[in-house]
């Protein structure tokens, strides 16, 4: 589920003449494809990857990094590049458990989408995202705008492959989601500041943890709604992006399975009339749309009459997710892990 988008402002001549020093320490000239080889060691550049239909070029390991989406900077602060982060932006939750001293230390220059002006400020040699959308027209800025200042760009393989970006919204997808393309992002953004080794581990470390979640687990029988935000217009996952490798994973159903929307407005009456087995609820810690935090869905959940007959707000048969867990980000294996252990507890595993 996307942030609303801050529209990015026109750059000031200032800026422009930062940016154009920053483009002049970059390099030019002809690049080659290669990959970064070997732990910590900064060989393998310049590195070219192609990334969301764009060819991106690294000269050398990015030190002065902005990271604008939450999803991309737990990634950069899994890795231990914490030090080579100059700013990050865009949160809906707090920092994954386990990173909260890395996070300490570096610069929050915005909880939602930052101008470019603020981006630029931080005078980075590097730029990841996790949706399309922050790097374009509307968000921070378009992906060209950077780069014709010497500054690459990359957006999460998860929010472009297999997913029409076209049509407003959150987009749909094309094709379902796969854990695949978060582990490519943890691997290419090790890759681009020439940590590769890194990736690997973490890419292990959280296959294992899928691997364990998952295990002698068969939710068939087990029918999840998942709601983002908004009480309103609520924002419910269609089949096929991070709820949809959760629901997957677990053999369950989704009983939105049927939209292919990433995150679709759904009224409550149907809602109600699917009467799903478990309400999967975003927790989010930010205060952007009508109910965002757990409480505050709940509250609505169990006081309005449409949705307070539900079998599963009767039976309180509630899993409590951050919003970085509903999106495809490292942290849906801690949704998938969740979701597995309210299936036990609710008897729904098998």
């Amino acid at each position: 589920m996307l942030p609303q988008a801050t529209p990015a402002p026109i750059r000031t001549a200032a800026l422009l003449a930062a940016a154009a020093v920053l483009l002049t320490a970059c390099g030019g000239g002809t690049t080659t494809t290669s990959s970064a080889e070997g732990g910590d060691r900064a060989d393998g550049f310049p590195l070219t990857l192609k990334n969301c239909g764009r060819t991106v070029t690294v000269k050398a390991p990015p030190q002065r990094a902005v990271s604008v989406d939450q999803g991309s900077t737990e990634i950069l602060l899994s890795l231990g590049l914490a030090d080579r982060l100059a700013g990050t932006a865009t949160w809906s939750d707090p920092v994954m458990k386990g990173l909260e001293k890395a996070n300490a230390g570096v610069e929050r220059i915005s909880e939602n989408r930052p101008s470019s002006e603020k981006v630029l400020d931080k005078e980075p040699d590097f730029l990841s995202a996790s949706f399309a959308s922050t790097l374009a027209k509307g968000g921070v800025a378009p992906r060209e705008q950077f780069e014709k200042l010497g500054v690459p760009t990359y957006i999460s393989p998860a929010d472009c492959i297999g997913k029409d970006n076209s049509g407003g919204g959150d987009g749909a997808r094309t094709a379902p989601l796969t854990m695949d393309s978060v582990y490519t992002e943890v691997r290419e953004l090790s890759q681009v500041f020439g940590v590769p080794e890194r990736g690997d581990a973490l890419v292990k470390k959280l296959q294992d943890r899928v691997a364990k979640a998952t295990e002698g687990i068969d939710g068939s029988k087990a029918s999840l709604l998942y709601w983002f935000s908004d009480s309103k217009a609520p924002y419910l996952a269609g089949c096929c992006g991070a709820p949809g490798v959760i629901t997957r994973e677990l053999g369950a159903k989704n009983v939105f399975d049927d939209t292919h929307d990433e995150w679709p407005q759904i009224s409550w009456e149907t809602v109600a009339d699917r009467n799903p087995d478990v309400l999967v609820i975003g927790d989010l810690s930010r205060t952007m749309q009508t109910a965002e935090s757990a409480e505050k869905k709940i509250e609505f959940l169990e006081s309005n009459p449409v949705t307070k007959t539900m079998d599963a707000v009767k039976n309180r048969r509630y899993v409590l997710l951050s919003g970085q867990a509903m999106n495809p980000t490292i942290r849906t294996v801690e949704g998938l892990e969740r979701v597995a252990a309210g299936l036990r507890d609710f008897g729904l595993a098998g």
